[in-house]
């Protein structure tokens, strides 16, 4: 199963036009948005998680409010057949009539759903920040997205969304028994997580299966539903849900994790399975939106890796840390108790704090380099506790389009010590502003594009985007008191181009676990939990590690060529409203963008 906001488009089209641009406007042009808006209802019915994400479960769609996705074999085998349903009705539009603008959009959206077909082809898998094998793992299955996105997508303001809650409750302890089932039917093709990543699975679970009382499920209902003066009987009734389906099902999928891991190895890539290599390399050039081979990414990632680390090198050693590796140095800062918030509530509240204030003193600053910001608010949360132990270390979710919900940036606090101060300010920019909140901020409120434009995701280009938002944050000043946080910035740059040494290193050259997270630690100091988390990652998402120094490097290319081509006429200004105006695309297109638009400047 794959999660289209995570399939990319490699087939270079022709440049967008910038935003307030005007194109002739074709018939075909209206038939094909109109298939568009076709297509996305399509999708909200496929995927109603999606219409509440958006705040898209309203008017004729407010019977989503109260469903999940379908992870059923049915369900699946319905995802399929809709895949290559629209695929025919897509090609029925003929290309060569599109206007260039459309044809963008048209080449964009095939290409997700051809990428798609692609994935669904193989009988096996899940999603989460990208193809996964492994329908259940730390990252991955309804037992792992579901509890969060009840307690922090799905509103509570009137009785019918207390009584959706309760219906998405009794179709959750459904999706547990069909993600269960899909467990045993992979484990008959030979797919099986490793045995580190089904222990980080086990941990999660059990940390979910409480008594009613304590479940997040439960108190989340009884909170907001107390909080709205809505009877007291939905909080009871949730916990009668949860006693009598949703226990029995986390009980089953306990014990069929537990089942598998007696017979699990812990080869950690891909090359163990049967057609693993296949389904690497199709993530791979899904995430990354190239058709790089892995030996390709591995060799650009080494090469990244010394120049970047010469110049942390060079930062370090003007703060009179001089002796031994730069990994070292880096983790002689990490256990510096000056660096550190303490591990307890009350420090995980102030590191929070920390990263908010730091999203607030940069928004002042964007003007200068932006001409639209995004009319959204944002703010920065912790992972919850439940399932911190197997979440990435830091990660963002948008705004819903109508603004009801801010755009949310959370960070992995399972221990204080993997965040050292002077490491959470880069991450914020690059989660938040002017990473992906700006950027997909701005896709959300861009009226020009279709809606579908607005609601796919293309991670070459967007974490691409969010590396190049942490070195934007340095250029405009936000570390020239800060020198601390201007390492850290540099060294969160060489763990990017790590990213592409490590991820080709387990999937294609066989590195084990531990080989992957000792390159790591000694090449750039990172604390060895963060660093076991970011390897499992990979594990349970092979390819999209690689995608973030692919996409900078794009972004900074084609920056520099903009600025050789144009001279005192660049403006960071058109050079940014270029790049974003035409919403997210894949890194070949993004290209053929930016050198459209330095063409035009030299008229």
């Amino acid at each position: 199963m794959l999660n289209r906001r995570d399939v990319m488009f490699t087939t270079a089209a022709a440049a967008a036009l910038p935003l307030g641009a005007s194109a002739e406007a074709t018939g075909a042009d209206a038939r094909l948005r109109a298939l568009f808006d076709t297509f996305v209802q399509e999708d909200l019915r496929e995927r109603p998680e999606s219409a509440t994400q958006l705040g898209l479960d309203t008017g004729a769609n407010a019977d989503l409010r109260a469903n999940l996705s379908d992870r059923s074999v049915a369900g699946i085998a319905a995802a399929k057949a809709l895949t290559l349903d629209q695929q025919r009705r897509l090609a029925a539009i003929n290309r060569a009539d599109l206007s260039r603008t459309a044809k963008v959009d048209y080449d964009t959206v095939a290409y997700t759903r051809q990428s798609a077909a692609a994935i669904q082809a193989f009988d096996f898998g899940g999603a989460s920040y990208g193809p996964s094998p492994y329908v259940v793992s730390q990252l991955t299955g309804a037992y792992q997205s579901v509890p969060d996105f009840l307690d922090t997508k799905h509103k509570i303001e009137t009785d019918a969304d207390a009584q959706a809650y309760l219906s998405r409750l009794s179709a959750f302890a459904m999706a547990l028994d069909d993600n269960t089932a899909q467990m045993a039917h992979d484990a008959g093709l030979g797919v099986t997580p490793p045995d580190f990543l089904l222990d980080l699975a086990l941990q999660q679970m059990t940390a979910l299966r409480t008594p009613a009382d304590q479940s997040l499920l439960v108190t989340s209902l009884k909170k907001r539903t107390a909080a709205k003066g809505l009877a007291p009987r939905y909080g009871d009734e949730a916990a009668r849900v949860y006693e009598s389906k949703i226990a029995p099902a986390l009980d089953r999928q306990i014990a069929e994790a537990k089942r598998l891991r007696a017979g699990a190895t812990h080869d950690a890539g891909l090359w163990k399975l049967k057609e693993g290599p296949a389904f690497y390399a199709a993530a791979l050039q899904a995430t990354t939106t190239t058709k790089l081979s892995p030996d390709a990414v591995h060799k650009l990632g080494l090469e990244q890796v010394a120049e970047i680390g010469g110049r942390l090198d060079r930062l370090l050693a003007a703060q009179n840390m001089t002796k031994g590796t730069i990994g070292e140095r880096m983790r002689a800062l990490y256990q510096d108790p000056a660096n550190l918030f303490p591990n307890t509530d009350d420090g995980k509240a102030a590191a929070i704090a920390f990263c908010n204030a730091r999203l607030a003193a940069i928004r002042p600053r964007l003007p200068a380099s932006f001409k639209r910001l995004p009319p959204y608010t944002f703010e920065v949360r912790r992972v919850p506790s439940a399932t911190e132990a197997g979440a990435a270390m830091a990660f963002s979710q948008g705004p819903a389009l109508d603004g009801s919900r801010p755009g949310l940036v959370y960070f992995n606090l399972h221990d204080t010590a993997d965040w050292p101060r002077w490491a959470l300010s880069t991450t914020t920019f690059h989660e938040g502003l002017p990473g992906h909140q700006l950027e997909g901020g701005l896709a959300l409120s861009n009226t020009e594009l279709p809606l579908i434009r607005k609601t796919l995701g293309f991670s070459g280009y967007a974490e691409g985007w969010a590396l190049y938002a942490e070195q934007l944050a340095d250029e405009i000043g936000m570390y020239d008191d800060d020198p601390l946080g201007r390492i850290g910035y540099l060294r969160a740059q060489l763990f990017r181009a790590a990213r592409c040494v490590v991820d080709t290193g387990l999937h294609h050259l066989r590195w084990s676990r531990e080989k992957a997270i000792a390159y790591f630690i000694d090449l750039e100091g990172d604390a060895p939990g963060a660093t076991a988390r970011e390897v499992e990652r990979y594990c349970a998402n092979p390819g999209q590690a690689c995608s973030y120094k692919l996409g900078h490097t794009v972004w900074i290319r084609a920056r520099a060529r903009a600025k050789q081509a144009l001279g005192a006429r660049f403006d960071i200004k058109d050079f940014h409203e270029a790049g974003l105006s035409c919403g997210r695309t894949p890194l070949d297109v993004l290209d053929g963008v930016v050198d459209a638009w330095i063409t035009a400047q030299k008229v």
